[in-house]
């Protein structure tokens, strides 16, 4: 836009450089001296003349940027709706489940999408708690207890049968050192809170000579309840040891216990009170005991809710790309993309998708186009939602309303499961064949763990081993073990470690029941699924010398007939095939046909995919800005050559100007002095 004043510009620029020149040459500091001639206005008038095809230019480019700042306006909508209806490409929008209890004060519930829809009846009669143990009381929480020698509090967790305490072998033993640092009644709640060792330490004040009483709280659960030993100084021993067999310095007030209930009438134990496993896809929030109905069922003002944002999505949209390509008769001016063929070509096919069959869609479906669920396209160009017509749909055919709006992908096969398409994905029905499972990636142990083994502090306790391309090291807790307790010891202490949580790796860990061989196995599938356990004393103890490690193979096979892409137990279509980007897994089944999936893309995912192509560095409006600053560029060249060409036209113009001034001036000059001399001459009468 700079360019508009760029005649102007350069016609003063050579008015004074021809000022200058006539200057030099004629001697005159200011055109129009000899004679009175305003040659700055006639040389003026001339060059506003001549700039004429400058200024049609400039409006021309004006025209090209208006264009161009309109295309902006419809990438930003475009790419706004695109981000609104996101969550509608996703099949679990339209799958949502309601949990709701009967007395919300006995419990609460949340249902996620795999669950199944019913009426459970459930009965608390116990209610998860910690243990807790408290201390003697002190006289003081800043005072030195004991000599500061140097002490270790050892922490084991596990169940406790009256006197008897069992270890649990998932949880290992922990530390805490108290020495003249901190051993104070604060110092040693302090240093038990910051050892993060899952018991929290707190100061109970009851009012008595001696007030102040450690107070320590495990985890909910019977097998988390605590033996404490105490090695070092004698008085903090005497203060803080617990053992339910032997000494007991301090006092239990509450014992660990686990939640007790029946989900219709099955018996269920929980060390928690948020209960995850009774029911499948749900969760219990036990608040108290007694008894109440838990109903399951489709979430039907959600989908409601899913279909009303999708109408509001697109009528926004709408309502922003109108205005860019309508006429307003009201004040007589069109919009900057009014009769551009890119603009209605975008809308042209954004509003073809909405009037067309869901593609793909199953003709076993009793929905496949908008009007069947209240949803019409007016005159204006906005949609317009019939909620009675919606609710009826819901109601009679709610499982199949997330086709209409998601992709989705439906099997035959149980085994074979939909997991995701690209925008390059085509709607269609595809078969699927397998010529190779998927497997998991193991080690095998030569070493007969039937009888147990011992594991001993700094000598067999370092397992070392390498974990789907990660490597690290754990710590098992010393003891004796039956082979039953080594596979949870084991498979614990490998799952708890960072390095392999972190990068989502995880171990199933088993003993043969006749050979006594260990086998560790990775639960993950495919090529990049491997276990090798290092040769070092736990590895010795566990697994013997000749282990033997065998890494995963990913599944492989067809997707309508043509070879797919395994990755574990995915499938993925070929590129530049219809089932491009479309992802199965093959969770297990036999070799050889697996029936078909049925691929279709809901309104939201066909708006979705074809925004992304016209927003693509190839699409309909990359292609027409190219062209427009193609335009815009072949314009300010042509600008900058006829400014080039004015500025020696106005230099002539000037230097012919001044010219005629000053032959002007002369022959002014010439006029007076005959005119004086003729009237010197004498008078003939």
């Amino acid at each position: 836009m700079s360019t508009s004043s760029t005649g102007l510009t350069s016609t003063s620029a050579a008015l004074a450089a021809a000022g200058a020149s006539v200057s030099s040459m004629g001697g005159i500091s200011s055109p129009g001296i000899g004679s009175g001639l305003n040659v700055n206005a006639i040389v003026s008038a001339l060059m506003t003349v001549e700039s004429q095809p400058i200024n049609l230019l400039n409006q021309q480019e004006s025209s090209y940027q208006a264009k161009l700042s309109a295309y902006g306006s419809m990438t930003a909508a475009l790419s706004s709706f695109q981000s609104s209806v996101a969550t509608l490409t996703s099949q679990s929008t339209f799958q949502t489940l309601s949990a709701t209890p009967s007395d919300t004060t006995v419990l609460t519930a949340a249902a996620a999408n795999n669950a199944s829809t019913g009426n459970y009846s459930i009965n608390t009669t116990a209610l998860a708690q910690a243990q807790t143990l408290v201390a003697s009381g002190q006289a003081s929480t800043t005072s030195a207890i004991g000599t500061g020698a140097s002490t270790t509090l050892t922490f084991s967790f596990g169940t406790t049968s009256g006197t008897t305490f069992t270890q649990d072998p998932t949880q290992g033993t922990k530390t805490v050192t108290i020495d003249s640092s901190n051993n104070s009644l604060q110092g040693i709640a302090d240093a038990i809170n910051a050892a993060n060792i899952g018991v929290s330490a707190s100061i109970v004040n009851d009012g008595s000579s001696t007030p102040y009483k450690l107070e320590l709280t495990s985890s909910t659960g019977a097998n988390h309840s605590m033996e404490i030993t105490v090695s070092g100084d004698a008085t903090l021993q005497s203060l803080l040891s617990y053992s339910p067999g032997g000494s007991q310095s301090m006092t239990q007030t509450v014992a660990g216990q686990d939640a007790a209930l029946t989900v219709n009438g099955l018996s269920i134990a929980s060390p928690t009170n948020t209960v995850t496993s009774a029911i499948s896809g749900v969760t219990l929030n036990l608040l108290k005991t007694g008894t109440s109905t838990l109903s399951i069922t489709n979430n039907a003002s959600s989908v409601a809710t899913a279909v009303q944002s999708f109408v509001t999505a697109y009528n926004t949209l709408h309502g922003a790309l109108s205005p860019l390509t309508a006429y307003d008769s009201t004040t007589q001016q069109g919009g900057p993309l009014l009769g551009d063929y890119t603009a209605m070509s975008v809308q042209t096919q954004l509003s073809g998708i909405l009037v067309s069959a869901v593609p793909g869609l199953s003709g076993n479906s009793g929905i496949t186009t908008l009007g069947q669920l209240g949803i019409s396209l007016n005159k204006d160009g906005t949609l317009s939602l019939d909620n009675t017509k919606l609710q009826s749909a819901i109601s009679s055919n709610l499982s199949d309303i997330a086709g209409m709006f998601a992709s989705v992908g439906k099997t035959t096969d149980s085994l074979v499961n939909y997991v995701s398409s690209t925008s390059n994905t085509q709607p269609g029905s595809y078969s699927v064949d397998v010529s190779q499972l998927a497997t998991q990636g193991k080690s095998v142990g030569s070493a007969n763990l039937n009888g147990g083994i011992t594991i001993t502090a700094g000598s067999n306790d370092t397992l070392s081993l390498t974990l789907d391309g990660i490597s690290s090291s754990v710590t098992l807790p010393a003891g004796t073990y039956t082979s039953s307790q080594l596979t949870t010891l084991v498979q614990s202490a490998i799952n708890g470690d960072t390095a392999f949580s972190s990068a989502g790796s995880s171990v199933a860990v088993s003993v043969a029941p006749t050979t006594g061989y260990m086998t560790i196995t990775s639960n993950r599938y495919g090529s990049a699924s491997n276990v090798a356990v290092s040769n070092t004393s736990a590895g010795l103890a566990l697994m013997g010398s000749t282990s033997t490690s065998t890494a995963g193979v990913d599944v492989a096979g067809t997707i309508d007939g043509i070879a797919a892409t395994g990755s574990g137990q995915n499938l993925t279509g070929l590129t530049g095939t219809p089932t491009d980007g479309l992802t199965i897994q093959i969770a297990g089944g036999s070799l050889g046909n697996r029936g078909t999936i049925n691929y279709s893309q809901g309104y939201a995912t066909g708006l979705s995919n074809a925004i992304t192509g016209i927003l693509s560095n190839s699409g309909q409006i990359a292609s027409a800005t190219n062209g427009i600053n193609a335009n815009i560029t072949d314009i300010k060249n042509q600008i900058t050559a006829m400014n080039a060409h004015l500025a020696m036209v106005q230099q002539n113009y000037m230097s012919q100007f001044t010219a005629l001034d000053v032959l002007m001036g002369t022959m002014q000059s010439t006029s007076s002095y005959l005119t004086q001399q003729l009237a010197n001459l004498p008078k003939v009468n």
